[in-house]
């Protein structure tokens, strides 16, 4: 097995600031629905879209509903506002190409938009939605990182933002550390305030450094 260090990035809420972007899409998809769009948002919020549809519009088709979303999710990437949180770029420039990786809820033709549109580096590989079975909270998307990258996951460590990403990178037996909340997920072993302060740490430990 590996002895290097990788880490595993969620994208959004951890490298990049979507949050108005998702609260844009997720309105405009319950104005189409006649729908209150905060509500929705709320839902949105802690559950995956086609639970989202069975709670706030039980009796749509949620095919229809899932290509609604899609298609104003990829709007989004051509015409919305997208910003890289301060340091990321600096941070992923600095790190080997093949020992960081994305791991992902959305769609890798949307994160490449994304990144393409901030400057952010591309990586060399992405976990997507497309990509696994189960998504977040299941350990299998970063699982599946590490097998493809071949890691131990005990050589991995993951950074993410939400709730049901820590859960997924617990499970996944790896180490989590959040960024860009006002306090720690549960379960998570180092929390920092922001991406910028996480930085030299995240770099430290992939240089195999003590942290």
């Amino acid at each position: 097995m590996s002895s290097k260090n990788f880490v595993l990035f969620d994208v959004d809420g951890t490298l990049m600031d979507a949050v108005e972007n998702q609260r844009r899409v997720w309105h405009a998809w319950a104005d189409r629905y006649g729908l209150d769009g905060d509500e929705v948002y709320a839902v949105a919020l802690r559950t995956r879209p086609v639970e989202t549809f069975a709670t706030v519009a039980p009796g749509r088709d949620s095919d229809e509903c899932l290509a609604l979303l899609h298609a104003l999710e990829d709007e989004d990437v051509r015409t919305g506002t997208y910003a890289a949180f301060d340091g990321a770029a600096e941070l992923l420039n600095a790190l080997p190409g093949d020992r960081w990786a994305l791991v992902t809820s959305n769609y890798e033709h949307r994160v490449r938009g994304r990144f393409e549109r901030t400057g952010l580096p591309m990586p060399e590989l992405i976990v997507d939605a497309a990509s696994v079975s189960e998504g977040k909270p299941s350990p299998v998307p970063y699982l599946r990182a590490a097998e493809i990258l071949g890691a131990d996951p005990a050589d991995c460590l993951v950074i993410e933002d939400a709730p049901s990403g820590v859960r997924s990178g617990l499970g996944a037996g790896m180490t989590v550390w959040t960024v860009n909340t006002t306090s720690p997920a549960e379960g998570s072993h180092r929390h920092f305030a922001t991406l910028a302060e996480a930085a030299p740490e995240i770099l430290a430990r992939v240089a195999g450094s003590p942290v």
